[in-house]
């Protein structure tokens, strides 16, 4: 079976990819049950939030055993594998990288062992701004490095550097020591936990089990293995799940600031987030979009997938036709083949193409989630204007993106955004439409039906809830330049059919 190349097949310029999503990640606790499978499930619903890489570590409550490898969470388990992961709880991750490079060793669940022998597995979705400070503490404690180059490394190995506390006072130690967003759910070989940031700024929700429980990123990864929502994991909070039941602490004062962008493209439709149904919100984002920017046309189309329920309520509330205008291709999950030249020119067609009968002599209004670069908006203009539309008018269910993420989404550099340089006019020229309406902040907020003050618009004013590390202390790579390497690193694992233990001294060992 091949394995993944790290890139998501809608990048068919690998210099020019669009915003990445969020990890995803799942936990489960429930004896009896196929743990291993649930998770997988899980993960399934979850693939939209990363596509790079998938694992799962589960415990049969004498050890723990992580599997995980690059590719989509179908390429990376089958049958055989999932049969052989048994035990009473698993955690599983499907990832995006947002710190450390593409690679198996980055890979997650990441595993460590104490020397006082429990094994910690940890799976994280979020990214913090404090990686610098957190690698200079565990250079300090003398741990021991095993190749990886991602701040959840650091955090697993932060929880099994003090063997002489449970794994749980040991998180009450380390989670108040980390700056930025951090969703996790970890655990040792009896025990599942859960543990969100005190902004909250990914999502996490607990789920109920007939005979257990579930931890995950959305809502609807607790339907598809039929779990009932219970409620969010708060911010500032840490939940632990074993035989004993659940038990819940505080760690930190809950600050709420929870990722607006979820309800613009990262969340799935089906998804309920601080109480709001993601699709509805969508749908009233684009019946806004039609009173702030409203114009004459034929036919209101989506760029599918992500702009489909801001077009009908864009159609909705402007009573122009909504319909059909671009074909995704549903196949096109990941590509193994590099594209030449000319596939790079053609572009997006890889992924959409018009239905120029439905566009051919129309004024068409255009609903996409966002503009990051304009490659995307700028090639599908000209694909629909090949197609015969007389006009083509964009609009856009979110305010400009003016301000690189620093809490798991992987925009490009302030540099790179569209917005950052230029005007409302001067983006409607540089993608080639006739008309561009983005929707107000203020009719974003409001679609959301949460306070101002309980969201993250950091992408959209620049104004960053948690504030940020000076110099270059921050970024993707933060832990791979040169001479930051902690000195008494270990030797990079080989990686043999993706499995993987943890050994006494913390290095990862491979499973045969």
């Amino acid at each position: 079976m091949p394995r993944g190349d790290g890139r998501l097949s809608h990048d068919l310029d690998p210099q020019r990819p669009g915003p990445q999503d969020a990890c995803g990640v799942f936990g489960v606790w429930a004896p009896g049950e196929e743990v291993a499978n649930l998770t997988y499930f899980g993960l399934y619903a979850l693939q939209h939030r990363g596509q790079e890489a998938a694992g799962i570590a589960v415990s049969d409550g004498s050890g723990v055993v992580v599997y995980k490898d690059l590719g989509l969470v179908a390429q990376v388990f089958d049958e055989p594998t999932l049969a052989s992961l048994r035990g009473h709880l698993a955690i599983g991750h499907a990832r995006y990288s947002t710190t450390g490079a593409s690679n198996w060793e980055n890979a997650q669940p990441t595993i460590r062992s104490t020397t006082s022998g429990t094994t910690i597995a940890l799976a994280h979705n979020g990214n913090l701004v404090n990686t610098a400070e957190l690698e200079k503490e565990v250079a300090e404690r003398g741990l021991i490095a095993d190749g990886s180059t991602n701040d959840t490394s650091l955090v697993t190995m932060l929880l099994a550097g003090r063997p002489d506390l449970s794994v749980e006072a040991a998180a009450l130690e380390v989670l108040p020591q980390l700056r930025g967003a951090f969703s996790f759910v970890f655990m040792d070989e009896s025990t599942l936990y859960a543990a969100r940031d005190p902004h909250g700024v990914r999502p996490l929700v607990l789920g109920r089990l007939e005979r257990g429980w579930v931890v995950a990123s959305e809502t609807a990864a607790l339907d598809i293995v039929g779990a009932s929502v219970v409620r969010e994991v708060e911010p500032g909070e840490l939940i632990a799940i074993d035989e004993n039941g659940l038990r819940s602490t505080r760690f930190a004062a809950p600050e709420p600031k929870g990722c607006l962008f979820e309800y613009v493209y990262i969340a799935r439709p089906d998804a309920t987030i601080a109480g709001r149904n993601v699709h509805a919100a969508r749908v009233q984002i684009g019946r806004q979009l039609a009173k702030e920017h409203p114009v004459e046309a034929d036919l209101v189309i989506p760029v599918p997938e992500s702009g489909t329920p801001a077009a009908i309520g864009y159609a909705e509330a402007s009573g122009i036709t909504y319909g059909a205008g671009l074909m995704k291709n549903p196949y096109v999950g990941r590509t193994f083949i590099q594209p030449s030249q000319t596939l790079r020119q053609l572009g997006i067609r890889l992924k959409l193409n018009p239905l120029r009968e439905n566009v051919r002599g129309k004024r068409l209004v255009v609903v996409d989630d966002s503009i990051v670069r304009g490659n995307t908006q700028r090639a599908i203009v000209r694909m629909l204007r090949e197609a015969g539309a007389l006009e083509v008018h964009v609009r856009i269910s979110s305010p400009p993106v003016s301000w690189p993420c620093f809490y798991g989404i992987d925009f490009a550099t302030r540099a790179e955004l569209l917005a950052n340089g230029l005007d409302n006019d001067g983006i409607r020229r540089s993608i080639g439409a006739d008309t561009l309406g983005y929707v107000s902040l203020t009719g974003l907020i409001a679609a959301t039906e949460q306070p101002k003050t309980r969201l993250c618009r950091a992408c959209f004013d620049g104004e960053y809830p948690i504030e940020l590390p000076a110099g270059n202390l921050i970024g993707k790579h933060v832990l791979e330049g040169v001479g930051r390497r902690v000195a008494n690193s270990a030797p990079e694992a080989p990686h043999i059919n993706g499995s993987s233990v943890a050994t006494p001294g913390g290095v990862t060992a491979n499973r045969p």
